[in-house]
This record gives C-alpha cells, structure tokens and sequence, in this order.
C-alpha cells in the first residue's frame, strides 16, 4: 500500500489491434481465430425497417384468419432473415383494443398474439420492452434471442441500445 491508504497502479494486459494487413501482423501473437458467430449481424440489424414490413407487423394484430396470419409470419420472418440478418423472436406493441389491454407480444414463429392487462405479468424476455411499448414512442419493439431489444420508431428508424 502507498501513503493515502490507496494501491498502486496495476498495469494490464493491452489488447492488440491490427490496422494493416498481414505484413504487420504480431509474429508473438500465433494463428488468429475467426470470432465466433454472435446472434443477427448487427449491420444489417440497425437499419431502418421498410414501410411494408412495419405494415405486416402491425397486421399481425389485425384480426386475420389463422391461415393469413401464418403466412404473413413466415413473410415477414424471410424479410427478417434476408434485409436485417436476423429473426427476433417476437415483438412487443401498444395495445389499441383499450381496456383493460394496454400492450401485446407477437410472435411471428407460432404467430402467437397475446393481449396483457396493466397487471398481468408478461412473460421473459418480452418483459423487457414492455415500458418501452407502453411509452407510446415506438410503432413495436423487437425482441431477440439473447436479449437484445431493439425499439423501432413509426418512420422505421431502429434506435440503438
């Protein structure tokens, strides 16, 4: 211990960061490891949602027949899959029913459509954008795998946690 009753500084190990190609490579390094696959590419996953699949979404809650709302799901799942990297698992939306339902969960791989009451308890990991949809801020939130959430704006616009 130092005078003032406070340890020394401890130096740590640095991380080290390549910014030219192989040619500076640390020789002390060894063979360098591809970083293993982590949930939806996040690239692709902030971009803004299109209108016709905010559109969808939203239809999910529009009373359609068990056939239509399957393959609105599986439409909207492949728009997912192919222009944002990744499927959430659901989403979570302000209920416009009115009471006592102040929000739902949609899950597009059941096409599950649950309506809560304030009271009800919403089950994980939905229960995490559950403030977020109740704030009246977002057209959904989209729930995924691991817990990210991702709240998209009525433009399209996905904020970033």
């Amino acid at each position: 211990m130092t005078l003032g009753g406070h340890m020394g500084h401890i130096e740590r190990p640095r991380r080290i960061v390549q910014t030219g190609g192989p040619s500076q490579a640390n020789p002390l390094a060894g063979p360098r490891q591809a970083p293993a696959p982590v949930g939806p590419r996040r690239r692709e996953l902030y971009q803004a949602r299109s209108e016709p699949l905010r559109e969808a979404v939203t239809r999910l809650d529009a009373g359609l027949d068990e056939q239509a709302q399957r393959q609105l799901a599986e439409w909207i799942g492949e728009e997912y899959r192919t222009s944002y990297g990744g499927i959430p698992l659901g989403f979570v939306a302000r209920c416009y029913l009115g009471p006592p339902y102040v929000d739902h969960v949609l899950n597009i791989f059941g096409v599950i459509l649950r309506h809560f009451s304030p009271g009800e308890t919403m089950p994980e990991p939905f229960a995490q954008a559950r403030m977020l949809a109740r704030s009246g801020g977002y057209a959904y939130i989209e729930v995924y795998d691991g817990g990210l959430i991702l709240p998209v704006l009525e433009d399209g616009t996905v904020v970033r946690p």
